[in-house]
């Protein structure tokens, strides 16, 4: 294993320095416990927008603070859930009287870890709310599925509502809403390696490809023979289409996500196929996505995600953003 790191115990605490040094005007980190807040939190008046996860993930969730997208972030160690002490000291950092909003993705110590905060903020005062992103298509009972790259459109769209001043009731109502209208699914090239592991988290040979991996290093639904990227994308944007059962006309939002390590040269040729593919199925592709934005370390890869796009969600993508990762309209 070769890593551009000082140590294993140190590549979280010297990528926050870093984010913290290369971005001061949109964010500030804050230490024991680790969370990242944007540079004029809190905001009285607005709803705060809190997120979080693993490390591992990057840009998501650390590069996505800032005006128009998350009020804070709380970085676990790599693919471990924050604690319930970082969230709420988030949440306490971030309180401009309006609430709290938690985006949540569906994994175990996420759910358990926030639903602690929740009960400890509430006992401080405050008032929180919480959506659950669940989006990946790969696993067939709806409440155990994961949450993938539609976590980084609902916490835009979010974002947006916050900042445009809407109640706590509001943000979270489009945010559950854009969550029921999102669905994906991945594909892995290679299995990421985890620093304190030093190996991949599972082989394929050559010739082998895994379908619906998670982001944490899990394997997929099933393993194939490496297939053209045209058929990879048919059986990805089947599987998403017709779990959103998405109907001709349907406008659309397409997320081509990188995994960490597919070059940006892949990922629009992925995205050519993923238009090709909407085009043949009468699907409007309106805005679109493509890099990496939610990333499994040094996976080799792509996720797929579409939304289903309203009035009211594509006003909500296209609000203006300054995050380190995700900026527009400034």
């Amino acid at each position: 294993m070769k890593k551009l790191i000082n140590g294993v115990d140190a590549v979280v605490s010297d990528a926050l320095a870093g984010l913290a040094r290369a971005h001061p005007g949109i964010l500030r980190v804050m230490r024991d416990p680790d969370y990242v807040v944007r540079v004029d939190a809190p905001v009285q008046g607005r709803v705060a927008i809190i997120s979080g996860g693993g490390s591992g993930h990057e840009p998501m969730h650390t590069g996505y603070v800032g005006y128009g997208m998350l009020t804070a972030a709380c970085p676990g160690p790599i693919f471990t859930s924050p604690t319930p002490d970082q969230i709420l000291a988030a949440t306490r950092a971030t309180n401009g009287g309006a609430g709290t909003l938690y985006i949540v993705k569906n994994y175990a110590g996420d759910l358990m870890n926030f639903e602690i905060a929740t009960e400890m903020a509430t006992a401080d005062g405050m008032t929180i709310a919480s959506v659950v992103v669940g989006d990946d298509v790969a696993i067939g009972i709806t409440e155990l599925r994961r949450g993938v790259g539609a976590t980084v459109l609902i916490e835009k769209i979010a974002g947006a509502a916050a900042e445009r001043g809407a109640s706590l009731d509001e943000c979270a109502r489009v945010a559950r809403r854009a969550a029921l209208q999102s669905r994906s699914m991945g594909v892995a090239l290679t299995a990421c390696t985890i620093p304190a592991l030093g190996h991949p988290s599972f082989q394929l040979a050559d010739d082998e490809i895994e379908v619906g991996i998670g982001i944490h290093g899990e394997a997929g639904c099933r393993r194939v023979g490496l297939a053209p990227v045209a058929a990879i994308v048919d059986w990805l944007c089947g599987a998403v289409a017709d779990d959103l059962r998405l109907c001709a006309g349907d406008r659309v939002l397409a997320f081509v996500n990188g995994l960490g390590a597919t070059s940006q040269l892949e990922l629009y040729g992925v995205f050519h196929e993923v238009a090709r593919w909407c085009t043949e199925h009468a699907f409007v592709i309106e805005r679109n996505l493509v890099g990496n934005y939610m990333t499994s370390l040094d996976m080799a890869g792509c996720t797929v995600t579409l939304l289903r796009l309203d009035d009211e969600l594509l006003q909500l993508w296209d609000a203006p953003v300054l995050t380190p990762a995700l900026r527009w309209g400034m």
